[in-house]
């Protein structure tokens, strides 16, 4: 059975920092993406993780947001920096990276920014 579980959201401040990571179970993947979607917006890819030297970011986070994994541990993270209130939102990881339709999704992890 693959799973994909996410953990490490959380309320944070203007300018703070998070990190949100993603334990894959059943499967290796060969790439992860990290999508969001925010109220009343479509779901976005954020980034996408082959290894970590071949990583990719949408503008709105480059410089801000990076995307790594642990092979050992099968995890995926996501670190979030400089954050900003349009960063509210869910944040997923998924099996598969655009233009491929992603096969398993985790469940979600709130991302607020807020003061």
């Amino acid at each position: 059975q693959v799973q994909l579980v996410e953990s490490g959201g959380g309320l944070v401040q203007p300018g703070g920092s998070l990190t949100l990571s993603c334990a894959v179970s059943g499967i290796t993947l060969n790439a992860v993406a990290w999508f969001r979607q925010a109220p009343g917006k479509e779901r976005e890819e954020v980034s996408c993780i082959i290894d970590n030297a071949h990583t990719a970011y949408i503008d709105s986070v480059k410089g801000r947001f990076s995307a790594s994994r642990d092979n050992a541990k099968n995890t995926v993270f996501l670190q979030m920096t400089s954050l900003k209130p349009e960063d509210t939102a869910v944040y997923y990881c998924a099996s598969d990276c655009l233009p491929e339709r992603p096969r398993w999704w985790g469940q979600g992890a709130q991302v607020t920014v807020s003061s």
